[in-house]
C-alpha cells in the first residue's frame, strides 16, 4: 500500500516563499548558554537534574554547553552570515530571577540586553521564549507546576521581561512544548525535575501550566506595545497511509484525538486556549483523575494569542478501519530514522501537520522548530558534511510551501538549531545544528547544511526547485 503525494518535479513557482516570510533559526538557553554559575544566575531544575547519577548521557551537563553566554557576538555573526531575518531564543528564568520571584539579577538582564541589541544591530528580529524547560530550582522546591502559585510567579517573570525588553522585542512565546516538561519531567521522570507523579497530579500541573501561560500573555500585553504573542507545541502528528478520503480523515482524527493516559497529544494543550474547552474524549478518558478548578481559570486560559508555534519533526501513520475506527501503523523494519530513535524520516509531517492545525484553529502559525539529528564529524578536508540534514530540510520546506499554497497562514520557519547543543537527557550525543560545535575548543564550524540554507534564504526558497529521482514525500509500505 504505497502512494506518492508530491511529484518528482518541483518548479520555482511551487517553492518560492512570500517576500515577508521570516527565515530563521532557534535555540534554547540551557542548551547553549553555559555560564551556569556566573554573574548571579541561580540554579534551575536542569542544573540539579544533570548532577543526578545516570540521569544524562555520560554525565553531561549544561554548565558550559556552547558558552553562548560569552560568545553570543560570534553566534550573532554566524546568523548574519547565514542571512536570517529572525532568531528565536529563550531566557534563563533563574538568570534574571535567581529565586524565581523577588530580587532581580541586573547582570542577567544585561546579558539579554546585549543579545537583543546585537540581533537588532544586524537586522535580525528577535523572538523571545519565556520558558524552555529550565524552571528555577527554588520554585521547584515550592512545588513547581503542581503549585497553583506557578501562574502568578510566571506572570511576574513575564511582566519583568516585557517591561525590560518590550521596547525592542515584539515577538514573544510564553512556553515551549508543555507536553515535554510535564510528561517527561513529572510523569516518566526522564527529564528535569525527574519526578514520577500520579497521573492526576500531572493533570493538575498541566492545567496550572496553561493558567501560567494565560497570565503571562496578559502581563506581556500590559508592557509591550504591538506585542505578538504565541505558544509552542511539541506537535504529535499523523499522516494518512494513502490519499483516500477515509485515511485522510483517520490521520486528521489521529492528530487531535486523546487516545491514552499520557500527555502526548495536541488538543489537550490547545483546545483550552483556542476553543475554550478541554477535549471531550480526554475528559472521558481521564475521568475522575481530572482535577477540579474554579471557573475563573478560563479567563486566564482564554487569553488571546496571535500565533501558534508548531515544532514539527515527524509523524505517525494512520489508516481507517472497518466500522469507523482508526489504526496506527507500525514503522516498517529498516525505515530511515535520524540519530534519535523517536524520529523516523517523514517530511510530509510538515504538510499534514500544518494543514490539519490550520483546519482546526485557523490562526497564524510559525514553524518554531524543524530539524534533524545526525552523528556529524569533521572530515579530513576540515569541513562537516551533513547531506541527510540537507535532504530532510529540503523535503520539509517543499511540504511547508505546499501547505501554504493551500491556505495555511505560516509566517516564518525557524530551523532547529543554529548550533549543536546540549540535547537534554542525551547530553552532547545528538547534533541538530547547522553549525558544528567542538565542545573541547568551542570552535564553531558551519556545516554544509548552513551553506545550503543560506542559499535557500537568499532565493526565498527558489533554490528548492528541481527534478528529483524519487518523490519528495517519503511514504510507508504496509
Amino acid at each position: 500500500m504505497v502512494t506518492t503525494r508530491v511529484a518528482t518535479r518541483v518548479t520555482t513557482a511551487d517553492c518560492t516563499f512570500p517576500k515577508d516570510f521570516v527565515w530563521g533559526t532557534a535555540t534554547a538557553a540551557y542548551q547553549i548558554e553555559g555560564g551556569a554559575q556566573v554573574d548571579g544566575r541561580g540554579p534551575s531544575t536542569w542544573d540539579v537534574f544533570c548532577k543526578r547519577s545516570g540521569a544524562v548521557f555520560e554525565g553531561h551537563t549544561g554548565d558550559v554547553a556552547c558558552d553562548h553566554y560569552h560568545r553570543y557576538r560570534e553566534d550573532v555573526g554566524l546568523m548574519q552570515e547565514l542571512g536570517v531575518s529572525g532568531y528565536r531564543f529563550s531566557v534563563s528564568w533563574s538568570r534574571v530571577l535567581p529565586e524565581g520571584t523577588g530580587a532581580v539579577n541586573p547582570a542577567g538582564l544585561a546579558f539579554y540586553d546585549r543579545l537583543v541589541d546585537s540581533l537588532l544591530g544586524t537586522g535580525i528580529q528577535p523572538m523571545c521564549t519565556l520558558f524552555h524547560w529550565d524552571l528555577p530550582q527554588a520554585l521547584q522546591q515550592r512545588g513547581g507546576f503542581v503549585n497553583r502559585d506557578i501562574a502568578p510567579w510566571f506572570a511576574e517573570y513575564a511582566f519583568l521581561l516585557g517591561k525590560h525588553l518590550g521596547d525592542r522585542v515584539k515577538l514573544w512565546v510564553t512556553q515551549n512544548e508543555p507536553q515535554c516538561y510535564i510528561g517527561f519531567g513529572l510523569g516518566t521522570g526522564t527529564h528535569a525535575p525527574g519526578l514520577r507523579l500520579d497521573f492526576s497530579d500531572t493533570l493538575v500541573a498541566a492545567h496550572n501550566s496553561m493558567r501560567a501561560h494565560g497570565m503571562a500573555v496578559k502581563a506581556l500585553r500590559a508592557n509591550v506595545a504591538d506585542a505578538r504573542i504565541g505558544y509552542v507545541l511539541a506537535t504529535q502528528l499523523a499522516r494518512p497511509a494513502t490519499e483516500s478520503a477515509a485515511d485522510l480523515e483517520a490521520a486528521r482524527a489521529g492528530t487531535f484525538a486523546v487516545r491514552d493516559r499520557t500527555h502526548w497529544n495536541n488538543s489537550w494543550w490547545t483546545d483550552p486556549l483556542l476553543l475554550g474547552k478541554y477535549p471531550e474524549d480526554g475528559l472521558q478518558l481521564f475521568g475522575t483523575e481530572m482535577p477540579t478548578f474554579p471557573n475563573a481559570d478560563w479567563d486566564d486560559l482564554g487569553a488571546k494569542i496571535d500565533f501558534l508555534g508548531l515544532n514539527i519533526y515527524r509523524a505517525e501513520t494512520f489508516r481507517a478501519v472497518e466500522g469507523g475506527g482508526i489504526e496506527q501503523l507500525p514503522v516498517p523494519p529498516g525505515y530511515p530514522r535520524s540519530g534519535v530513535d523517536w524520529q523516523p524520516i517523514t517530511p510530509d509531517a510538515m504538510y499534514y501537520g500544518t494543514r490539519f492545525f490550520h483546519e482546526r484553529y485557523d490562526i497564524p502559525f510559525w514553524i518554531t522548530e524543524s530539524g534533524l539529528s545526525t552523528r556529524d564529524q569533521v572530515f579530513l578536508d576540515g569541513k562537516v558534511h551533513d547531506p541527510q540534514r540537507i535532504d530532510y530540510l529540503h523535503r520539509n520546506l517543499i511540504e511547508l510551501r505546499r501547505a501554504m499554497r493551500e491556505g495555511a497562514r505560516v509566517e516564518g520557519y525557524l530551523a532547529w538549531s543554529l548550533l549543536d547543543n546540549f540535547e537534554w537527557a542525551d547530553g552532547y550525543k545528538q547534533r541538530f545544528g547547522l553549525v558544528y560545535v567542538d565542545y573541547q575548543s568551542l570552535r564553531r564550524i558551519p556545516k554544509d547544511s548552513f551553506h545550503w540554507y543560506k542559499q535557500v534564504i537568499a532565493t526565498r526558497g527558489a533554490s528548492l526547485a528541481g527534478e528529483f529521482a524519487v518523490p519528495v514525500t517519503c511514504v510507508t509500505a504496509d
